[in-house]
């Protein structure tokens, strides 16, 4: 697409997962247990593959993409159980890969510059009733009142971080967002700290019938 925001590389160095995984990986382990209707995961930024690594060694199988090559690269050395590649949100996915049980996107969507067509990408390789798990940064008044009382909404919300935050979702705005691409909220779960200060949240959807909805809309 012509219109298409340049992308930086996010620049991965390590084939080790991220300290959020930490307090990420049980709410979505936990989610595929109770939600997911098979074991094929489609992962929408795989980053250097340690997500799905861990999600292969517990009996799932794992196809991803990321527009990082850094990233891809790491990911293939280290982890050649995993068909991960380069690619974006602004390809047809469903044409390039099939179709999967659960697309699962952990720490993307506050990185995205089209929101909508992120969504799209999401419902793409989903049959309806097919689930899209969803991690981001959590956002909320009080949470958003004590970062600005303690003098931390710069280090929050940083613009020098080059490829870094540019959506900041609560979970009105995230669900909004799903819903209007065709999905249904079946479970939801604020992770890292307690709940009302939590450092992200993990949302669980459901595909309904509709989700073309965000592809034909102009």
């Amino acid at each position: 697409m012509t219109d298409a925001a340049p992308i930086v590389d996010y620049g991965y160095n390590t084939e080790n997962a991220f300290h959020s995984h930490g307090y990420l990986y049980p709410s979505m382990l936990k989610a595929l247990k109770a939600h997911a209707p098979g074991k094929a995961i489609f992962e929408l930024g795989c980053g250097n593959g340690s997500t799905a690594d861990k999600l292969v060694g517990a009996g799932y199988s794992v196809t991803g993409i990321d527009p990082s090559a850094s990233g891809i690269a790491i990911a293939n050395k280290a982890y050649p159980k995993c068909r991960l590649e380069l690619g974006s949100s602004e390809e047809d996915l469903a044409a390039r890969f099939g179709t999967f049980d659960v697309v699962l996107s952990l720490q993307v969507a506050e990185h995205v510059f089209s929101p909508k067509r992120y969504a799209a990408a999401i419902a793409d390789p989903l049959p309806v009733g097919g689930i899209a798990i969803i991690s981001t940064q959590y956002h909320a008044y009080l949470k958003n009142l004590a970062l600005a009382l303690t003098g931390k909404l710069d280090g929050h919300f940083t613009a020098l971080w080059e490829g870094g935050h540019i959506k900041f979702w609560s979970r009105a705005t995230l669900g909004t967002l799903f819903d209007t691409a065709g999905f249904d909220e079946i479970a939801f779960d604020r992770v890292g700290r307690v709940p009302i200060f939590a450092k992200s949240m993990v949302a669980v959807y459901r595909k309904r019938g509709d989700s073309a909805l965000m592809r034909s809309t102009p």
